[in-house]
């Protein structure tokens, strides 16, 4: 009997999971400093690691949560550019109501393949590692720790993701050198019988990638746990002191644990089904509502789970250049929790259309309705943090605002589907699909700038170009809400998303809405360009405190310890460089 290739790819990647298990067990001590090739460099003191190798060895060993912070960041960069091409291809060929542009590379499989990848890298690969990029640099600066509570967990934890990266994306790039692997067209919420009956070993090479960056993204909500519970310097960070970010981070963590195993199952359930023979999604067995009921139940929270650092990250920012303390603060604490408690009692809505028992889905959606309620006060408090104050239109301070308002029109979109009568009407259009972006990019994506502008000076000990910041935004958002409101346009008109081609009616708003998605594709390549130049050749600041908190009173750990990082480093005989381009 003939062996298929399924089966041999499984058996492989179970030795993979073997041989990773069996090398975790040689560790001698899962919260060593030293790097995992071996050899001490020393005892950490200080936020750090005395000695370090250099070069590549240093960023292939490290335990450093700065330099693994740093690793996420690139890694997020490069899973961006990638969700962003595949997004641009698709509104492209989406100006024309015909399919034009990808015909002659694969046509409907193609475009089908790019909407699965997009949703997949800028949800899991994307937004997730950017969010814990600011956690790994951050989170122990701020609690006051040595570094994260398991260094080596958190090192393998981001190293899983390349490998589960590779797999997820192998379907576009090894047919080009003869593999017979094609990339997984199932949309990224992986229906059955859709991914069932799809043929052939690319949905399954697929699958097991996604399956692995689960296990990372568990380790690492783990990891932050541990920091903020443990590690934290109870006696400078109390729980009554510790700040908002920390706060959102550890909920989030929270909800990764309960939610991620969710998802986990269902793959596993989807593997088997597909490779061994199982039922679980079979009509004679648990059916196709089984597979949404377990992929929502996870995939609300998720939304949260990606959502809540970033309103942590704009609480935290705001007050920094409004000149205020953040108003209402244990308000926002409760919010956060409320938030993550509720989040999960709401994953029906995105199924009202399925025929379950209408006293069941009237329960989800009063609970729907009700998760607004912490989220309106989140947006109310911010909004009176603001007023009043003495603003300070830094490139922090601007998307922090964008985030606000981006958030409120996703926000107030989000409700009206949370009502079954609208919901019926618009469910499946692309009034969802503008919903959505508003808050994953509007929202998620203008609170990461934020906070990579805030810190900055610190992570590079220069000041990026203020010109090109401000371009960066201003494209940003004039860009994003012509795309999103475009959508948001064409889901009244009844336009269905996920097709590849449409009546001629639509054809005006989604040329209005690929033109938005032009401007911010510039407005990325500004921000590229501007971290990468400012990094290098960037006016190098000149205090520990670049942007003047002392004088506001909120000067916060991460800065006082980088404020004692300088002086070290100065009656060490260190110097600055001279000559350093400035940035205007």
């Amino acid at each position: 009997m003939a062996v298929s290739p399924e089966l041999i790819l499984s058996v492989l990647m179970g030795l993979l999971l073997l041989v990773v298990a069996g090398w975790l067990t040689r560790l001698e001590d899962w919260q060593a400093y030293a790097p995992v090739g071996g050899g001490g460099y020393g005892e950490s003191t200080g936020h750090g690691h005395e000695e370090k190798p250099a070069g590549l060895t240093r960023w292939l060993t490290t335990v450093d949560h700065k330099d693994l912070g740093i690793l996420y960041l690139v890694f997020g960069v490069v899973a961006f550019a990638w969700g962003g091409i595949t997004a641009l291809l698709m509104r492209l060929e989406l100006t024309t109501p015909s399919m034009d542009l990808l015909s002659s590379y694969g046509g409907f499989g193609l475009y089908n393949a790019l909407l699965t990848t997009h949703g997949i890298t800028m949800l899991f690969l994307f937004a997730a590692p950017m969010i814990f990029a600011v956690g790994n640099y951050m989170v122990p600066l701020l609690v006051d720790a040595d570094d994260m509570a398991f260094p080596r967990i958190n090192a393998i934890a981001f190293w899983i993701l390349p490998f589960s990266t590779i797999l997820m994306w192998a379907g576009f790039f090894l047919p080009v050198v003869g593999i017979d692997i094609q990339a997984a067209k199932t949309a990224w919420t992986l229906y059955t019988p859709l991914s069932t009956s799809i043929e052939g070993v690319g949905v399954d090479v697929f699958l097991l990638g996604f399956h692995l960056s689960g296990f990372s993204t568990t380790m690492g909500a783990i990891n932050f746990i541990a920091t903020i519970v443990a590690e934290r310097n109870t006696e400078k960070v109390p729980w009554s002191k510790l700040d908002i970010f920390s706060w959102t981070m550890l909920t989030q963590g929270g909800l990764i644990l309960f939610a991620f195993p969710i998802l986990s199952g269902a793959v596993l359930m989807l593997l088997l089904d597909r490779n061994f023979g199982t039922m679980f999604f079979a009509a004679e067995g648990g059916g196709a509502l089984l597979f949404q009921h377990l992929f929502w139940f996870f995939g609300h929270p998720e939304v949260y789970i990606l959502v809540l650092p970033p309103m942590g990250l704009v609480s935290l920012i705001l007050p920094k250049f409004a000149g205020r303390k953040l108003f209402g603060f244990k308000f926002i604490v409760y919010s956060t929790l409320a938030i993550g408690i509720l989040s999960f009692g709401v994953w029906a809505h995105h199924m009202f259309t399925t025929g379950i028992n209408p006293r069941l889905t009237a329960s989800f959606m009063a609970i729907s309705l009700a998760i607004g309620v912490p989220s309106a006060v989140k947006v109310f408090n911010w909004i009176t943090t603001l007023w009043n104050g003495k603003l300070r239109m830094t490139a922090p301070m601007l998307f922090a605002v964008g985030f606000v308002q981006n958030f409120i029109i996703g926000g107030v979109t989000g409700v009206f589907l949370a009502a079954i009568p609208f919901d019926l009407v618009m469910q499946d259009t692309y009034y969802v699909v503008g919903h959505f972006h508003f808050i994953v990019f509007g929202a998620i994506g203008f609170a990461l700038f934020a906070g990579l502008y805030y810190w900055f000076p610190m992570m590079t000990g220069r000041m990026y170009d203020r010109r090109l910041a401000l371009w960066h935004f201003w494209l940003s958002i004039i860009g994003g809400n012509v795309t999103f409101i475009a959508m948001l346009i064409l889901g009244y008109g009844g336009m269905p998303r996920r097709y590849a081609t449409y009546l001629p009616q639509f054809m005006t708003w989604h040329a209005v809405a690929t033109l938005g998605a032009l401007v911010m594709t510039v407005a990325q390549l500004a921000f590229l360009w501007n971290f990468w130049q400012s990094a290098k050749y960037g006016k190098r600041i000149d205090s520990g405190d670049p942007w003047d908190l002392k004088e506001i009173d909120q000067f916060t750990h991460e800065w006082d310890w980088y404020e004692q990082k300088r002086e070290r480093l100065l009656a060490d005989g260190g110097e600055e460089e001279d000559g350093a381009e400035t940035a205007n």
